[in-house]
């Protein structure tokens, strides 16, 4: 019992002890959150104190910042001010002591412009700004001067030396002549013109001259940027077109270009005209590949940036002087026709074709569609009237009345001249191909030829019979087709036209030769072989031979009298043959020597019988020998005579 009670008194104790430490506990507790709750009220009298000072603080930042900005605005816009006042300096002075620094000045006066025209606020904004633009005006003014002085002393008329520098060394003019004089047609064409020469010159290389220093040309590019910029295209156009065209005039002028009417082209002398056609063909090809090509690159490196610019230009630049070339190759292509004038027309028609393309490409813009429209029309002109020549030829070979006399059955001047015609036609193979394509695209040129050169063939021959039938003596007449067509095919066999109107052609026309040489044996012998026949010797009364008297008669029963007057009557026709054909003429050996031949095969066979046979019975006359006046080695000689060229004195 005494140990329970003894128990719970600890505990008592230490709930007493712990009730006195809670409520010591609480009483700190308290004690601090007094002590917190004081705090409180001192920080937010503090914060409620300070905010003043925070504030005023703050705007002092902000009015340094404000400040600062203002500051800084006011340093660019002095340097601003700084900056139009040097640039106004500049450009009041002028360009022509420093014109790059002038440039930069005027570059600089566009930036104040910009600058000061976004200043709204800003009181002398609009002031700077109406002064800059007032500066810039007066700067493009002079500069505008300063493009056209530079241009104009700068460009100078291309020597004709200088153009010839710039040619392939085949190309260039043996004197100082541009062109060549003209090889003179006539009545025999002598071009001295190949397919193969044509095809060359697409190889050739040419450079064009420089016709502005590198300087220059980097100054005027400089120039026309500012000018664009101030809207002054159409000063530009003006003061380029009027300073480079009459320039690029004036060295087409040096080089010899003439501006030449149609009723001009038609009062000059053939000889003189066709020396102006061949110089005309240089003058095409320097123009357009040296002079044209130049001007070209001068106008896209100062307009550079500015195509429409350039093109228009360069299309100004080059009107006048195009036309003046075009119109000269008008006026011949519309001129009247003539056979002799279609080689010139050929040539016309080459160059053109040959320049095609370059035309085409210097030419391409817009602003150059009249230009371009112009050349095409006058190549189109040239292959018109070509064309038109080829009928005329055929018509004027088979109508040909020249009375030009060939006494001695030669190759008639028509028939070489002809020839000659149709041979230089292959020398321009090519070019007709091309030229026949302008009018007859789905027809084989080839054959568009061949039936051209065909035509023309015939047409010679039917003038040669009509010819053929002026002679009197019908072995001439033979004779004189004989040499032309032998002539004819024998340059056929020679040239291009075999391969066009093939070996049929040939074979048929070779028989045609055999046959007039027939006929002239036929007409020009058969009566002196009379005298040879042994027909009509035979007298009508019988008997022995006997040695004396005309009246005698051969073994063979044939008269004296009747022997003798055939030896007479045959060397008088012989003799007269002789001395007539000895003045007729087959120019060609080989046809010479075959026809002499054959004459001889067929005389004297004939002669050597006669003499043989019939000989004896005149052999003891009196005056024999003017009776057997040749023996056969001496007709042999003289048929050797026949038909030789007679020699020019």
């Amino acid at each position: 019992m005494g140990k329970t009670v003894t128990g719970v008194d600890p505990l008592g104790e230490k709930a007493v002890k712990m009730r006195d430490s809670l409520q010591k506990s609480q009483i700190i507790t308290d004690e601090v959150v007094a002590i917190m709750s004081s705090f409180d009220h001192r920080l937010s009298a503090l914060e409620t104190a300070m905010r003043p000072i925070q504030i005023r603080t703050h705007s002092i930042r902000k009015a340094h910042e404000n400040i600062d900005r203002t500051l800084k605005a006011a340093e660019v816009i002095l340097v601003q001010f700084d900056q139009y006042r040097q640039a106004e300096t500049k450009v009041l002075k002028g360009p022509h002591e420093d014109l790059a620094n002038y440039l930069n000045a005027i570059d600089q006066l566009r930036g104040s412009i910009q600058f000061f025209g976004s200043k709204k606020g800003f009181k002398s904004a609009d002031g700077v700004v109406s002064q800059a633009n007032n500066l810039i005006a007066k700067a493009i003014s002079k500069l505008e001067d300063e493009f056209k002085q530079l241009l104009s002393s700068n460009s100078q008329p291309v020597e004709p030396e200088r153009l010839f520098d710039c040619l392939p060394n085949t190309m260039r003019p043996p004197s100082s002549s541009p062109g060549h004089e003209g090889d003179s047609i006539g009545k025999n064409p002598s071009h001295n013109h190949s397919d193969s020469q044509n095809n060359n010159i697409d190889a050739f290389v040419y450079t064009p001259p420089s016709l502005l220093p590198s300087r220059i040309l980097a100054l005027l590019h400089d120039l026309t940027e500012q000018m664009v910029q101030a809207g002054q295209q159409q000063k530009l156009l003006k003061i380029y077109r009027d300073t480079r065209s009459s320039v690029l005039e004036e060295s087409l002028h040096k080089l010899g270009v003439e501006k030449l009417s149609r009723d001009d082209v038609q009062e000059l002398q053939w000889e003189v005209l066709e020396a102006k056609i061949g110089n005309w063909i240089h003058f095409m090809r320097i123009a357009v590949k040296l002079l044209f090509a130049g001007e070209r690159k001068v106008c896209s490196q100062i307009f550079e940036g500015c195509d429409l610019l350039s093109d228009q230009c360069f299309a100004e630049v080059t009107k006048n002087s195009v036309s003046m070339l075009l119109s000269f190759g008008e006026a011949i292509a519309k001129s009247k026709r003539s056979p002799e004038k279609l080689f010139v027309l050929l040539d016309m028609y080459e160059i053109m074709q040959e320049l095609r393309s370059e035309i085409e490409t210097l030419f391409e813009s817009k602003s150059c569609t009249e230009i371009r429209e112009a050349a095409l029309g006058l190549t189109k002109q040239l292959a018109r009237t070509a064309q038109e020549t080829f009928g005329d030829f055929e018509e004027a070979v088979e109508k040909d009345a020249t009375k030009t006399a060939v006494t001695d059955g030669t190759v008639h001047p028509l028939t070489s001249y002809v020839i000659n015609y149709v041979k230089f036609l292959f020398d321009y193979r090519s070019t007709l191909k091309q030229l026949f394509q302008e009018f007859a695209a789905e027809r084989d040129e080839t054959s568009e030829l061949a039936s051209v050169i065909m035509r023309i063939m015939q047409a010679l021959q039917t003038n040669l019979e009509g010819k053929s039938k002026h002679y009197k003596d019908l072995a001439l007449t033979h004779l004189f087709l004989m040499n032309n067509i032998h002539y004819i095919v024998r340059s056929v066999r020679r040239s291009e036209a075999k391969d066009l109107l093939g070996d049929d052609w040939v074979q048929r026309h070779r028989r045609i030769v055999q046959q007039h040489a027939n006929h002239y044996k036929r007409n020009a012998w058969a009566k002196v072989l009379q005298c040879l026949s042994i027909q009509g010797l035979t007298s009508s009364g019988g008997g022995g031979s006997t040695a004396g008297g005309d009246g005698g008669t051969s073994s063979s029963g044939a008269s004296r009298a009747i022997v003798k007057d055939r030896f007479k009557t045959f060397n008088m026709m012989f003799e007269e043959i002789h001395q007539k054909q000895s003045q007729w003429a087959v120019p060609d050996s080989e046809l010479r020597e075959s026809l002499r031949l054959a004459v001889a095969e067929v005389l004297l066979p004939a002669y050597r019988s006669f003499v043989k046979r019939f000989g004896p019975l005149v052999e003891n006359v009196k005056n024999a020998q003017r009776i057997i006046k040749y023996t056969p080695e001496d007709l042999e000689r003289m048929l050797g005579e026949f038909f030789e060229e007679q020699k020019q004195k």
